[in-house]
């Protein structure tokens, strides 16, 4: 069951950052459908400058925020600030870039036709269409029909268009969604040079490996409420034990006598601080150690301990887990529960 809509609000979070410092900002933001939250009591805050990972399961909320920030979808409780403007208002949205959900295009034109439209209705420069193409990878298709276009090419469009306006802020659905590796990783780095020239990249995805490698900061939420938000670094900080792989595994437990916590073959996790004190007393007893290190947390681990099944899995009885109401990657359109 999804949180009530009946939301007992929490003041926002310290982020210890000045709130002119803040490109988005919410505070108690809640959307409701009927009865069920499918965004309760969210205080995000996204500094000036960062590359922010917004993850969750499907149907945790994560779509339906981003319309909320955009102005697709208007809140039923609490408040969204964007680019120090309320959400949706023309002063927040003349400084963004946004590509939520699946792009939708007109079949019929070219991808550069598309552009044009959406340019003239931008007041963009025609001059700035070629360049974002070319950004992603886009030029030598520009000319043929959208309804040719692969899934990778639709979802390059869809970030072509985001960059129309050379934004401040990039709002980011799922950018690399339907790409191959090759795809995959051309958008990360795109979104990295962007990000280094001074645009704030908010972004949500499901690759977390992509997020590990772009992203400075997080944010989690399950069943439509934040449980995590924080550094990168620092949620992926020590442990406190160390890794050690060693082809002498039957040895180095025996030496370790104690304080080997968990064995996988020749991984060991090993309750200790010094890893290097660790080596050299492995050594000495005659153990070859090919790797030791101090254990950090996967952001996938991470994921998984503080959320639930997404609202796309079906259980034994061949109920749905997760919200139950319109929620999933095929959410009812205008709602983006996602």
């Amino acid at each position: 069951m999804n949180p009530s809509c009946t939301i007992k609000f929490m003041s926002i979070n310290d982020t210890g950052v000045k709130s002119q410092d803040l490109v988005v900002r919410t505070e108690g933001l809640t959307k409701c459908y009927g009865n069920v939250a499918a965004v309760a009591d969210l205080n995000l805050s996204v500094a000036r400058g960062e590359v922010y990972g917004f993850l969750g399961p499907n149907g945790a909320g994560k779509t339906t925020t981003l319309r909320m920030l955009v102005g697709l979808v208007r809140p039923t409780h609490g408040r969204a600030d964007v680019q120090g403007s309320p959400a949706g208002s023309p002063e927040s949205l003349a400084r963004i870039g946004v590509m939520v959900e699946t792009p939708a295009f007109y079949p019929f034109l070219s991808g550069r036709d598309n552009l044009q439209v959406l340019a003239r209705q931008a007041g963009v420069a025609r001059k700035r269409i070629a360049e974002v193409l070319e950004i992603v990878g886009m030029a030598d298709r520009g000319s043929d029909r959208f309804a040719t276009y692969s899934l990778g090419m639709k979802q390059r469009l869809g970030v072509a268009t985001a960059l129309l306006k050379d934004p401040e802020l990039l709002i980011l659905d799922e950018p690399t969604n339907g790409l191959d590796p090759r795809g995959i990783r051309e958008i990360r780095d795109l979104l990295a040079g962007l990000n280094e020239a001074g645009t704030t990249v908010f972004l949500s995805s499901h690759q977390l490996t992509e997020i590990e490698q772009l992203c400075t900061r997080v944010g989690i939420v399950n069943r439509g409420r934040l449980v995590v938000q924080d550094d990168l670094d620092a949620l992926r900080a020590p442990t406190g034990r160390v890794l050690v792989r060693s082809p002498d595994a039957d040895l180095a437990a025996r030496v370790l006598d104690g304080q080997v916590q968990h064995r996988q073959g020749d991984r060991l996790v090993v309750a200790a601080a010094d890893a290097a004190a660790l080596n050299a007393r492995l050594v000495a007893a005659g153990a070859r150690v090919t790797e030791i290190g101090p254990e950090r947390r996967s952001l996938e681990e991470l994921v998984l301990a503080v959320t639930s099944s997404g609202s796309d899995r079906v259980d034994s009885g061949g109920g749905r887990t997760g919200d139950g109401g319109r929620t999933g990657d095929g959410g009812t359109a205008g709602d983006g529960t996602r």
